[in-house]
């Protein structure tokens, strides 16, 4: 028996041992576990190398194992204040799927990193290193642990103890004289003196509108009286309202005023600027009478059903937020209307970035206005307070300056799409310290690029420009820089680059293939730096901060086994389109395993729609990237695809799939098959297709549309009706069901559900919060009432939507590859006419 071959054995056998009877009861619905054993499938011709010579295993069980072989990336990676020290979480192989990263900490020179291995303490010391706002003399940071407030000196990080209260003290900020230091308590803003030590309360912001008292008249009034003169209770009761009209009048004196922000919506952010004259309050006003759905949980302690109360559907009610500036000491709220300034500028002149190209023009009109607005950032004068706005039909967004004395309003940008707005980078923007000059990435020339302009509109620029994009945008403490994450010179890398604020030449720093995240030292002098590559997944290192230095690396997360293995490092190969555009993909070629092609061939969808996968660094897919070896070295060949609605490729790219998901993205995937069947001598007749969430989609609509390229899929927790989906992500693409019901109508699989002719897998977990069970449920029965026979149901009654448990991921895997090499591991096999039973010491 080939060795690759008796390893599944293994790992399936030890897998269904593991599940037990509800293992049992879901293979009966593959309709095999009852079936008498076959004769053992002759063992293939091919011996791949590496199942020889390795030690790790490439089985399911091995595989769907996750972190517990790769280990969890370090996150969290910051800096100390002195830049003598680097702190992350991480965790390397070895450990649970489940276990949380540990604190572990290295010098900035690198070497061997240490431990913090107690809890307790791992916990506190996040108060030096947890971030905060910086002293203007640049000698203190203020920070907040377990909601109060420490004052740590930058020198030495010794620490001190500012506040001691069950309260929970947040967004605490040093005044512009580093005297006092500003911070939210409650919903209300408050300052503590350094010198003096005493806390005073600067707000009192309510929701709703302020009581209005009116006295009473007629025999309303002999009753109030009558009550009052009979009832103790009463007497108490109004000479305690008394009491609290009266310290209102006290803070009044004080300079606080009880200000309600009426039907402006609830408080949920009070920001003041750093020379405490005024404050920005953030508002929601929440979606009146909206309809959550109910998700259930099957499994629970006490052995009854539960229900979770989860978001609503597309196209339901939805909230607001709104933005105004108040003057500390003052009665009332100057809210920001936002709506009659884009109105003004639009009647007056052409906002920057809408484009003029055609379809691409989003023409404004007086129906379109500002929904959501939120608040960005105080410029460190405190003169200007920046916001920005997305209009109700996704279509605009607005970046504006107002100013705090005045209130008056200047919009900065202008985005208009007839699609929608977004792109990467989408929410970087802020200031330029001790400057007036603010910055914003925008897609104003269809890749996300930075731009600035002065508070007043004036002097506007854009930094950078090409068919590239920025994904990142950091100042660090000194100011005196830009660095920029970017995939410059290739969609399939990202590099760190330096830039002046005033823009001009970029220097690129990182050095190597993949993809470099940075964090600048203190100082300035050093990055600790995040890497990766396909084949290795991400690592912390150091290295100076200068181009072309040596990074030295700090962590190693896998296991051993796992490093020793030759991973594929995947050739990425351009297809033409129908269209003739280059659509780029990653190919795992039997070959790269030592073994000859079986002519079949399956395809990888990724989720999300917009997420990128095609690139030269570790996948978030990282089970299905070993999976793929798998099976490469059956046999097959397989084929990631950033379709049309993929990350990193620009606007146009990205909106490609505007009101016909199931359009651009799909045919994509046609014309890949193509390719294959001319440059890799796949059989055409044998093509497979499968992915999760958006990747499900597209499967379902490829089997139910493309029957004759597509003969299997599986398609997992998979969207199969987009008016059942969230309003923020759907709406966006597909408008909203009431009014684009084409739209849904073209891009939904369960109206396309009776061209199923081929080999259907479905898995779905059942308390999935993103997309519901009840989704899969509806496309089941509409199967079922069509008289369709060749499809399958799996469940996962624990899992969410991203999937957790190696148990579920080996089950759901298990499924995937059988389905594939039953139905196209050799010719003839989708007709039923071929010998494609899955081998005997494959089955359960």
């Amino acid at each position: 028996m080939h060795p690759l071959r008796l390893s599944l054995i293994l790992a399936v056998g030890a897998a269904a041992l593991s599940l037990g009877h509800t293992a049992l009861l879901a293979q009966q619905t593959i309709g095999e576990s009852a079936a008498p054993p076959a004769a053992e499938a002759p063992v293939a011709a091919w011996e791949p190398e590496v199942t020889r010579t390795h030690p790790f295993a490439l089985t399911l069980q091995e595989m769907m194992r996750g972190f517990e072989i790769v280990g969890q990336a370090p996150v969290g990676v910051s800096w100390t204040d002195d830049s003598r020290w680097i702190y992350f979480r991480w965790l390397p192989a070895g450990h649970d799927f489940d276990a949380d990263r540990e604190l572990w900490r290295v010098a900035a020179e690198g070497g061997e990193p240490e431990l913090i291995d107690d809890p307790l303490v791992a916990d506190s010391l996040s108060i030096i290193f947890g971030g905060g706002d910086i002293s203007p003399d640049r000698s203190l940071r203020v920070t907040t642990w377990r909601g109060d407030l420490y004052l740590v000196d930058r020198s030495d990080l010794s620490v001190r103890r500012l506040t001691d209260s069950r309260q929970n003290f947040s967004r605490p900020t040093f005044s512009r004289d580093g005297a006092s230091i500003f911070f939210t308590g409650g919903g209300q803003l408050y300052s503590l003196s350094l010198d003096e030590g005493v806390i005073r309360q600067l707000t009192d912001i309510r929701s709703g509108e302020a009581d209005e008292e009116s006295e009473p008249e007629g025999h309303r009034a002999f009753l109030h009286e009558q009550q009052t003169e009979l009832f103790e209770y009463i007497r108490r009761r109004q000479a305690q309202r008394e009491r609290r009209e009266e310290l209102q009048e006290r803070f009044a004196e004080r300079g606080i005023h009880t200000v309600h922000t009426g039907g402006q919506g609830n408080p949920t952010g009070i920001f003041p600027e750093s020379g405490g004259a005024y404050a920005a309050v953030q508002t929601t006003i929440a979606a009146r009478g909206q309809e959550a759905t109910i998700v259930p949980r099957w499994i629970t302690e006490d052995g009854y059903t539960a229900g979770d109360e989860v978001r609503g559907k597309v196209g339901d009610v939805v909230g607001a937020s709104r933005v105004g500036i108040h003057s500390l000491g003052s009665d009332s709220i100057a809210w920001i209307d936002l709506a009659e300034a884009v109105k003004a500028r639009a009647e007056t002149n052409n906002p920057v970035g809408i484009w003029e190209a055609g379809q691409l023009a989003a023409v404004y009109d007086g129906d379109v206005t500002p929904r959501v607005i939120g608040f960005q950032g105080w410029n460190d004068a405190g003169t200007h307070a920046l916001v920005s706005s997305i209009s109700d039909d996704n279509k605009h967004r607005w970046i504006a300056s107002v100013e705090a004395a005045t209130g008056d309003i200047t919009i900065l940008e202008h985005l208009a799409d007839s699609a929608w707005v977004a792109g990467p980078c989408f929410n970087c923007m802020g200031w330029f310290p001790d400057s007036d000059r603010a910055y914003w990435v925008s897609e104003a020339d269809r890749f996300a690029h930075l731009y600035t302009a002065r508070a007043d509109g004036s002097d506007p620029r854009r930094l950078t420009s090409g068919e590239w994009e920025v994904h990142q945008v950091q100042i660090p403490e000194h100011g005196r820089h830009l660095y920029l994450r970017t995939n410059e010179g290739s969609p399939f890398e990202q590099h760190m680059y330096r830039m002046a604020l005033d823009g001009g030449e970029r220097i690129r720093i990182t050095d190597g293939v993949g993809r470099f995240e940075a964090a600048v030292s203190p100082d300035g002098d050093r990055l600790a730096v995040t890497h990766s590559t396909i084949t290795r997944p991400p690592e912390l290192y150091v290295q100076e901060n200068r181009p072309g230095a040596v990074m030295a690396q700090v962590t190693l997360s896998p296991e051993e086994d796992w490093l020793a293995f030759p991973w594929i490092d995947a050739e990425i190969i351009p297809f033409e389109a129908r269209d003739g555009t280059d659509v780029p993909a990653r190919i795992y070629r039997p070959s790269d395993m030592g073994v000859e092609s079986n002519g079949g061939a399956v395809l990888f969808v990724h989720g999300a729609g917009y997420l990128q996968n095609v690139h030269r660094w570790w996948s978030q897919y990282f089970r299905e990237y070993m999976f793929h070896h798998l099976l490469a070295a059956e046999g097959f060949t397989v084929l990631d695809v950033d379709y049309r609605g993929s990350a990193g490729y620009g606007r146009d790219w990205r909106t490609a799939i505007y009101r016909h998901m199931g359009g651009w993205d799909l045919s994509d995937f046609t014309d890949s098959v193509d390719w294959l069947g001319e440059n890799e001598g796949v059989d055409r007749g044998r093509i497979g297709i499968y992915g999760g969430s958006y990747g499900g989609f597209i499967t379902l609509m490829a089997l139910f549309t493309e029957p004759d390229v597509f003969h299997a899929g599986a398609a997992l927790r998979s969207v199969t009706d987009w008016a059942h989906y969230n309003e923020g992500y759907t709406s966006r693409i597909l408008n909203r069901p009431q009014d684009d019901p084409e739209a849904y109508r073209i891009s939904s699989p369960i109206y396309f559900a009776e061209g199923l002719r081929g080999h259907l897998l479905m898995g779905h977990p059942m308390y999935d919060t993103n997309v519901h069970f009840s989704d899969i449920v509806r496309l089941t029965q509409r199967l079922i009432e069509l008289g369709k026979e060749n499809w399958e149901l799996s469940v996962y009654p624990t899992e969410n939507h991203g999937m957790l448990e190696p148990w579920s991921w080996t089950d759901q895997y298990r499924r995937i590859y059988e389905l594939f090499w039953r139905t196209l591991s050799a010719p003839g096999c989708t007709e039923g006419t071929g010998v494609c039973e899955v081998p005997a010491f494959q089955r359960r």
